[in-house]
C-alpha cells in the first residue's frame, strides 16, 4: 500500500512539474515524464499499480483544467496507455529485458512510445474538446504536443527507471569511476555549450547539438544501456532548460514549437543510444560465449585439452618461482566401449557427464578438472603432494561408486607429481598415463606405491 501511495505522489508531482511547460494548452505539454514513470511501474510491479496511476492522473487534471468527467477521461487514457504499452512490451519486446537486444529496443520504441501513447493523446484531447475546454480547430496541434510529450517520456524516463531498478549498484572499479566522472563533466559542458549559451552571443543558436552525440555513444559503448539512458536524461534536462531561456538550436518560434523540436531530437538520441548499447552488449555476450566454447568441453562443461595445457604450463612456471610442487591426475573411464555397445552412445555420453559431475564435487575451487579427450579426464591439483593427490583420487572413486544411476561407472587413475615425475607438461602427462595403464591392468583403481 505504501508503494502504491508513493507512486501516486511521484506521478502527481512529476505531472505538475511538466505541466508548467504547457504553452499550447494547459493540459498538453511536450515534456511528460509521468508516462515513463507509469510504464516503468507497470513493467516492474505489474498491473496492480493501475489505481495509483489513475488516481495520480485524475488529481493532476482535476487541479489543472476541466471537470471530474474530463479528468476521468484523461486519467483513463493515461492508465490504458501505460497498461497496454507494458503488456505489449512484455509480450513482444522482452519485458524488463527490452534493452538487452537491439531488435527489442526497436520494438519497445514502436510499441510503448509510438503506438500506445496515441491512446492517451486521443482520449485526452477528445475529452477536453467534447467538454468545450479545447477548440476543435486546435485538435491536431494539441494532439501532436500531447503525443510527442508522452512518447519521449516513454523513451527517456522509462529506460532509466527500468535499468536502474534492475541493477541499482554501480559495480564500477576505480578506472571506470574515473572515466564516468570525466564523461559526466564533458557531457555537462557540451550540453551547456550546445544549449546553455556558454558561447558568444552571435553563435548561441548555432546547431551544435551534434557535438553531444559522440558523448552519448561513449556512454552507451563503454558503460551500457543504463548509463547511456542516464546520459540522455541528463542532456535532456540541460537542453530543456536552455531552450526555455531562448538558447540553443531549437529555440525558435513559440516555446511550444521549440520544445517539440527539442523533444524530437531527444527521442531520436535516446533510441540511438539504447540501440548502440544493446548491439555492444550482444557482441560482448557472443565474444564471451565464443571464449567459453574455446576453453570448455561442450559435453561435460569441464575445461578442454587446450585450457588444460595452458593452465598446466602456467602452473609449471608458478611452481618454478615458488618451489612448491603440484600433482596431476589422469583418469580413464573403465569399459566405456562396452557401455556404448550395449546401452547406446547417449548412455555413454551420460556416463562421461557423471564422471565430470563426480570430479566437480571432489575438486577444490583452485583445481582444474578437464576432459583430456575421448574417455580420458585430467585434474590439475596446485600445491598438492602425492598423499593428498591419492586422497583426492580415492574420494573421486568413492563418489563415483556411490552413484546409484545405472549403469555403474568406474575409472582408473594415474598420478604424477611435479617436478619429481616430469619437468614439462608432456612429461607429466606421459608419466601419469603410464601409471594409469599399469593400474588399469589390475581392473581396479590402484595407486603407485
Amino acid at each position: 500500500m505504501a508503494v502504491l501511495a508513493g507512486l501516486t505522489a511521484v506521478y502527481f508531482v512529476a505531472a505538475k512539474l511538466c505541466l508548467r511547460l504547457a504553452f499550447l494548452h494547459a493540459s498538453a505539454t511536450p515534456v511528460w515524464a509521468p508516462t515513463g514513470v507509469a510504464l516503468a511501474a507497470f513493467l516492474v510491479i505489474g498491473p496492480r499499480v493501475w489505481p495509483s496511476i489513475f488516481l495520480g492522473a485524475f488529481l493532476t487534471n482535476l487541479t489543472t483544467v476541466g471537470t471530474a468527467v474530463t479528468s476521468a477521461g484523461i486519467a483513463t487514457g493515461n492508465t490504458l496507455e501505460a497498461l497496454i504499452g507494458a503488456s505489449l512490451v512484455n509480450r513482444w519486446a522482452g519485458g524488463r529485458q527490452a534493452f538487452d537486444r537491439a531488435r527489442d529496443v526497436v520494438k519497445f520504441a514502436l510499441l510503448a512510445a509510438v503506438g500506445s501513447t496515441t491512446i492517451a493523446a486521443t482520449l485526452g484531447v477528445t475529452s477536453l474538446s467534447l467538454a468545450g475546454f479545447a477548440p476543435w480547430g486546435d485538435y491536431g496541434s494539441i494532439w501532436l504536443t500531447w503525443w510527442l510529450g508522452d512518447a519521449v517520456g516513454a523513451l527517456v524516463v522509462a529506460p532509466v527507471l527500468l535499468l536502474w531498478s534492475a541493477r541499482p549498484s554501480l559495480g564500477w572499479d576505480s578506472r571506470q569511476a574515473l572515466e564516468a566522472t570525466v564523461l559526466l563533466g564533458i557531457l555537462g559542458l557540451a550540453g551547456l555549450v550546445a544549449f546553455g549559451g556558454l558561447l558568444p552571443s552571435e553563435v548561441k543558436s548555432y546547431p551544435l547539438e551534434f557535438f553531444c552525440l559522440p558523448l552519448l555513444l561513449w556512454a552507451a559503448f563503454r558503460f551500457g544501456a543504463r548509463e547511456g539512458a542516464s546520459a540522455v536524461l541528463l542532456l535532456s534536462v540541460i537542453a530543456i532548460w536552455g531552450t526555455l531561456h531562448g538558447l540553443g538550436p531549437f529555440a525558435q518560434g513559440t516555446p511550444n514549437e521549440s520544445l517539440l523540436l527539442l523533444q524530437a531530437f531527444v527521442g531520436v538520441a535516446s533510441i540511438m543510444s539504447l540501440i548502440v548499447a544493446a548491439v555492444v552488449s550482444e557482441r560482448r555476450q557472443v565474444e564471451t560465449r565464443l571464449r567459453e566454447l574455446s576453453v570448455r568441453d561442450p559435453l561435460t562443461g569441464l575445461a578442454n585439452y587446450r585450457e588444460l595445457m595452458d593452465v598446466l604450463e602456467a602452473e609449471i612456471r608458478r611452481s618454478q618461482r615458488t618451489e612448491r610442487s603440484f600433482a596431476v591426475l589422469l583418469l580413464d573411464v573403465d569399459g566405456l566401449k562396452n557401455i556404448n555397445d550395449r546401452r547406446g552412445h547417449l548412455v555413454g555420453s551420460r556416463a562421461l557427464c557423471r564422471v565430470a559431475e563426480a570430479l566437480r564435487a571432489t575438486c577444490r575451487t583452485v583445481d582444474t578438472p578437464a576432459r583430456f579427450g575421448g574417455d580420458e579426464f585430467a585434474v590439475l591439483l596446485p600445491e598438492t603432494g602425492e598423499a593428498a593427490a591419492i586422497q583426492v583420487a580415492r574420494r573421486f572413486s568413492e563418489r563415483l561408486a556411490s552413484d546409484p544411476e545405472p549403469p555403474a561407472v568406474s575409472a582408473s587413475v594415474g598420478v604424477a607429481l611435479y617436478p619429481r615425475d616430469g619437468q614439462t607438461a608432456e612429461a607429466l602427462l606421459g608419466f601419469a598415463d603410464r601409471a594409469l595403464y599399469e593400474m588399469k591392468a589390475t581392473r581396479g583403481v590402484k595407486f603407485r606405491p
